[in-house]
């Protein structure tokens, strides 16, 4: 019964597990109070990888790079001044990218080959003892450039982040050409050194800050994606993390809260079952999501009156062609002949969830009525405990739920017409609907309103790659290999950065 997050962005998120947290605790504190963990392990890490040149493309394209000034004196030849302004970026390409995750540390990821031309507008005045001279004129200036981001995780002033201030450009090249002119007299060789120079500092400085940036509006972005793949309406899920985030050489792992609140209440988790060793490292990407997170999410589920149904017309009457071994009584089959027959179906108790290695168990009490559009009281009303295990698949972009009954109890069984003998011997065949009309029917609406609402969140978008949903004691497991689409990062880039 256990849904799946949409995780992903370029290889840089990586180290962008941020949430709001009342305190950071070391992970093994942080352990029994978690709701739901994520592991992307290094294979993930490669495919995020393949998206990190076009972070780091609108890194370049959107730093604002500011008018370059100064004033030089130049020993024996007299006075420089100089103002670049309108720096555009043009023809920027990168040539690779390669990453380290770095055992309590962090990552390291290294871009190599960055080739751009900037262009802007150049004026300058030169003044010596013999002569002056000043000109306005168009630049080129053309690079060359390696670049090395070693960022630190760190928790603090409630929430955990990355620092990516341990940021180095090494220019192997960085010319500057005036008007396309790439054989200058001695006076403009001379100035272009100052001015290239200062040019360095500024565009590492720049770029240095674009990429943290960046780093920080996409980190934000899965954050509020992933509270919102899992909320919906009235009901919120809180996935701030509970410690920073872990990493060893084979993986990157988060731990969140998953705190759901509706109506003011939250739920409260203090003993979660979480350990590192239930997650492998041989896929891509892992989640692990508690009992303690979806009991509540059921929950809350249930007071926002999510789990109602009618049911009329050539709908209700396909139901019970269903063939049962139990004949059906003449009062059912009177009331489908009457006028305008509607099956009303509500859960009359909080539903409880618990998870065990045969799948996820649900138990709840429904409430069943009967109703003819001539009768103001119903031919029929009972309830029903029922308790089913279901197992979760997802397969061509569809959930898919199997369920198999447990347990099934009819009671408080009464009639239009009160007669007791036979509301008494409507039990076994209400049983027996119940099993494999109620319970069918049930699911049927699940998996396509859970699928619509996995749907609006974007799962659908990501190439999931042969998931597996495993029920465990007290946890689901969901592992997948992913394909990143492309579209999305730059759609989202131009949105957010333009």
């Amino acid at each position: 019964m256990a849904g799946a997050f949409s995780l992903g962005f370029g290889l840089l998120l990586l180290f962008s597990f941020v949430g709001k947290v009342h305190s950071c605790l070391d992970p093994a504190s942080a352990y029994k109070l978690t709701g739901a963990v994520c592991r992307l392990t290094y294979p993930a890490a490669v495919v995020l990888n393949e998206k990190t040149t076009e972070v780091i493309k609108a890194a370049f394209q959107h730093a604002k790079y500011p008018s370059i000034e100064g004033e030089r004196s130049i020993p024996f030849a007299g006075k420089l001044e100089y103002r670049l302004h309108n720096l555009e970026i043009h023809n920027l390409s990168i040539g690779k990218s390669e990453f380290e995750l770095r055992e309590n540390e962090g990552i390291g990821i290294d871009i190599g080959n960055v080739s751009a031309v900037f262009k802007g507008t150049l004026k300058y005045s030169y003044e010596s003892a013999l002569f002056r001279m000043g000109q306005s004129i168009d630049f080129e200036i053309e690079s060359m450039i390696d670049l090395v981001i070693n960022s630190k995780l760190y928790c603090g002033k409630g929430k955990v982040a990355a620092d990516t201030s341990d940021c180095y450009l090494t220019f192997h090249k960085l010319q500057l050409l005036l008007q396309d002119d790439r054989e200058p007299g001695w006076l403009k060789k001379l100035f272009t050194n100052v001015i290239t120079f200062t040019m360095k500092l500024v565009v590492k400085g720049q770029i240095c800050k674009e990429i943290n940036k960046v780093a920080n509006i996409l980190a934000d972005f899965i954050q509020d994606t992933a509270e919102q793949f899992l909320s919906d309406g009235d009901i919120f899920v809180d996935i701030g993390v509970t410690s920073a985030p872990v990493i060893t050489s084979n993986y990157v792992e988060s731990y969140h809260k998953g705190l759901v609140t509706y109506n003011g209440s939250t739920s409260i988790i203090n003993a979660s079952r979480f350990n590192p060793d239930q997650l492998t490292e041989d896929r891509s990407l892992y989640f692990w999501i508690g009992d303690d997170l979806m009991d509540p999410l059921m929950t809350a589920a249930y007071n926002d009156g999510r789990f109602i149904c009618n049911i009329s017309g050539e709908e209700l009457i396909g139901l019970f062609l269903t063939e049962l071994s139990a004949p059906r009584p003449e009062l059912v089959s009177k009331w489908l002949s009457s006028e305008e027959p509607m099956l009303k179906a509500w859960s009359a108790s909080v539903p409880r969830l618990w998870t065990t290695d045969q799948g996820t168990s649900v138990k709840a009490v429904a409430a069943v009525e009967l109703l003819s559009g001539k009768q103001d009281s119903p031919a029929l009303y009972f309830e029903t405990e029922v308790e089913v295990c279901v197992r979760a698949y997802y397969a061509d972009k569809k959930l898919i739920l199997k369920g198999q009954a447990v347990q099934i109890s009819i009671s408080k069984v009464s009639t239009s017409s009160g007669d007791s003998e036979m509301e008494n011997s409507l039990t076994i065949f209400l049983q027996e609907a119940v099993e494999k009309i109620g319970i069918p029917k049930v699911i049927s609406y699940l998996e396509p309103e859970l699928t619509a609402l996995m749907d609006r969140q974007g799962l659908h978008l990501f190439d999931l790659i042969n998931p597996e949903v495993i029920p465990r004691d007290g946890y689901v497991l969901i592992q997948m290999d992913f394909g990143f689409p492309q579209h999305l990062l730059v759609e989202f880039l131009k949105k957010t950065l333009d």
